[in-house]
């Protein structure tokens, strides 16, 4: 595998064996101020285990997005615990966030790439928030997922040459080339056509497997459900289904 494995210790971390990758408790979450104040999740108790892949189910409005953006350290927690590879995110400083975010990767359904770079240059954008040690290989770490994702005829590729599908491709290639310990996922699939979703939603289940990649994945998408290894269902900001 000629991926590069960036993983980074956090200060104050448990050991991976000592707990669930996500730990949520009492989490409660409001937007807006004074009058126009709304409550958009309301008492979050949730437990993930490490190398899961877990998808969220719910009509848009009703707060998985802003779940994972939380728990992802994108967004600060304003009540309640979020403990996240053993980091308790809540009152967690800036340095600490930003420590953080380094081993979890981002797919998000609008792919966010930059026009400029070819498909190996957006991949490799990956691997440089880890420094130079997880630079010196990063043509064959990109070149590997790529081709893996089937774009090895598109590797020096601008984005403006690729389609919909493609540029998301590269987009999920891009949040793996780092060796993440938790990947985020909202709608990765929406712009891809069915072999190409159930292609990527299958990588982050083998990552799971052979890596112990945990994989939380907002989706609509019924073609993924089959390979999920936990369900969950939220409704009005609050979990109203938990299947395994």
């Amino acid at each position: 595998d000629a991926s590069v494995d960036t993983s980074l210790p956090i200060p104050g971390a448990a050991s991976p064996a000592a707990e669930a990758a996500i730990v949520v408790a009492g989490l409660n979450h409001w937007f807006g101020e004074g009058e126009a104040r709304k409550q958009a999740l309301f008492d979050i108790d949730l437990s993930i285990g490490r190398g899961q892949l877990t998808v969220l189910l719910g009509a848009s409005g009703s707060g998985k997005t802003t779940l994972l953006t939380l728990i992802g350290c994108l967004r600060r927690v304003q009540e309640g615990s979020a403990r996240v590879l053993g980091q308790e995110l809540r009152d967690a400083g800036e340095a600490t966030l930003v420590a953080c975010r380094r081993r979890l990767g981002f797919i998000f359904q609008a792919h966010n790439l930059h026009d400029s770079l070819t498909a190996m240059q957006n991949v490799r954008m990956g691997l440089e928030v880890h420094g130079p040690a997880a630079m010196r290989d990063w043509r064959t770490a990109c070149a590997h997922l790529l081709s893996t994702l089937g774009l090895v005829e598109r590797l020096d590729y601008l984005p403006a040459s690729l389609s919909g599908g493609q540029k998301q491709r590269v987009a999920v290639a891009r949040a793996l080339v780092g060796n993440p310990q938790i990947v985020f996922a909202d709608e990765p699939t929406a712009a891809l056509d069915k072999e190409s979703g159930l292609q990527v939603v299958r990588m982050l289940k083998r990552l799971g497997e052979e890596r112990g990649t945990t994989t939380l994945m907002v989706t609509h998408d019924p073609r993924v459900l089959d390979l999920a290894d936990r369900i969950l269902t939220m409704d009005e900001g609050r979990i109203v289904k938990d299947e395994e």
